[in-house]
């Protein structure tokens, strides 16, 4: 097995684990602000993970951008031809732009949390995180993820 196919197979094996981090760190999140709970070390840990995992994520897919012949590789024939052609757009250009963004989004939520007030920190998270899964979840290429 080449380079590539190992990074992109641990960028798509670590995507699970990013993406049901994120979704359990949103419903805990959600749960603490309609029971009204305490944020605990509990809650911070969860919180931590999602954010973790979300990074390792980046690596993942920085490096496979790097290495893939739909990241850096797809510019070699012009900025016209990927524009002009929507699955390499998506590769090349959406899905890492709006990642990055999602991934700045949690990285917000996390950082926000840390400085909000005790009845507040659950509410950063959860839109934080939220808006960054709903992000990460469109962005998926599905179609090369599944099938």
């Amino acid at each position: 097995m080449d380079t590539y196919k190992i990074i992109l197979e641990a960028h798509s094996g670590i995507a699970y684990v990013a993406l049901i981090t994120i979704a359990i760190a949103v419903i805990n999140s959600l749960i603490g602000i309609s029971a009204k709970n305490e944020f605990k070390p509990k809650d911070r840990r969860i919180a931590l993970f999602a954010l973790i995992a979300t990074h390792i994520q980046f690596i993942f897919g920085l490096i496979l951008y790097f290495v893939s012949p739909n990241g850096m590789d797809a510019f070699k024939s012009g900025m016209k031809a990927v524009m002009s052609n929507e699955g390499l757009r998506k590769l090349a250009v959406e899905h890492p732009v709006t990642n990055i963004i999602a991934i700045v989004l949690i990285t917000v939520g996390w950082s926000t949390h840390k400085r909000a007030e005790e009845s507040k920190k659950f509410k950063k998270i959860a839109i934080f995180y939220a808006l960054g899964l709903i992000l990460l979840l469109a962005m998926i290429p599905w179609g090369n993820w599944i099938g």
